[in-house]
């Protein structure tokens, strides 16, 4: 008889995390739709990009320079241009653009954007 009480203690509290992770899921759920405002990214690297948003985030980052570049390694490329514009809300399920040139390089003209 000792034995049942055990496992039936045992199965009481299996029920109780189930039931206490899956509201720690639903909470998690709730705050990841929540939309967050979008950095300004303009004249900074590009590594800040990976590192601020959210990893859920699809990222196109494309060379504006007019010279149709591979972008691989995102610390020698910084910011000319984003969508959507800083403060603008940003959901995980966004994809953002982001146009860059490598570092020391100017932006082009026709692709600089004004900061709001």
């Amino acid at each position: 008889m000792r034995r049942r009480a055990v496992v039936g203690a045992g199965a009481v509290l299996a029920l109780a995390a189930v039931a206490v992770t899956s509201a720690e899921e639903t909470a998690t759920a709730d705050e990841a739709t929540r939309t967050r405002p979008m950095p300004d990214f303009l004249g900074q690297a590009l590594w800040r990009v990976f590192t601020r948003l959210d990893r859920r985030t699809r990222l196109d980052v494309h060379d504006v320079s007019g010279c149709d570049r591979r972008v691989l390694w995102p610390p020698r490329w910084q910011v000319c241009t984003q969508h959507p514009a800083a403060g603008t809300g940003l959901d995980h399920r966004d994809t953002v653009m982001i146009g860059v040139v490598r570092k020391g390089e100017t932006c082009p003209p026709r692709v600089r954007t004004a900061r709001r």
